[in-house]
């Protein structure tokens, strides 16, 4: 076996170990976003609940005579 051509399947190695590890990397970044995105959401509901008062409060009246 020549030189180049352990070089290159060293090369192809390390193509794929970096291809995996920067996959991994967007996985994780993309799993933290959507956790943020999702407590930011909670929260919101939240403070909308609190917020908003009774969709039907003072709308209707109930009139018997």
């Amino acid at each position: 076996m020549d030189i180049s051509s352990m070089m290159g399947a060293q090369v192809v190695q390390l193509q794929q170990a970096v291809g995996l590890s920067v996959l991994s990397m967007a996985k994780n970044m993309q799993a933290a976003g959507a956790t943020v995105m999702l407590e930011d959401f909670s929260k919101n509901q939240e403070s909308i609940r609190q917020a908003a008062p009774h969709p039907t409060l003072g709308q209707n009246f109930d009139v018997s005579v």
